[in-house]
């Protein structure tokens, strides 16, 4: 049995998560929580309130216990781009890409 959740248009840049993300796959519940907390990365708390989302969603739809579970897949696609522009001198303007993130996290029981 498995479980998901997922983050749609998070304001970090796909790279940026994929940093975070690419710690904690397949590790155990406990163990991500404490990499996270310890991570000095901006994408780590929004990438922790969306595991314990995952948690929760195992214990109350499927009565699954969080002892036994681990981090089945995660994955960081990329989301729509914002377009700003900034003035530059003589009239003119650079583009800057603000981009967005989709997480997605898949927790599962161990067997």
């Amino acid at each position: 049995m498995e479980a998901k959740a997922k983050a749609i248009s998070v304001r970090i840049a796909p790279r940026k998560v994929r940093l975070v993300v690419d710690l904690i796959r397949g590790k155990s519940i406990g163990d991500a929580y404490a990499i996270l907390r310890s991570t000095a990365k901006g994408a780590s708390k929004p990438v922790e309130k969306l595991l314990k989302s995952a948690v929760a969603n195992a214990e109350h739809n499927y009565q699954l216990d969080q002892a036994n579970l681990f981090i089945k897949e995660v994955m960081v696609g990329e989301g729509r781009t914002y377009k700003r522009m900034q003035p530059h001198s003589q009239g003119r303007a650079f583009a800057i890409l603000k981009r967005t993130s989709h997480i997605y996290i898949t927790v599962a029981e161990k067997e």
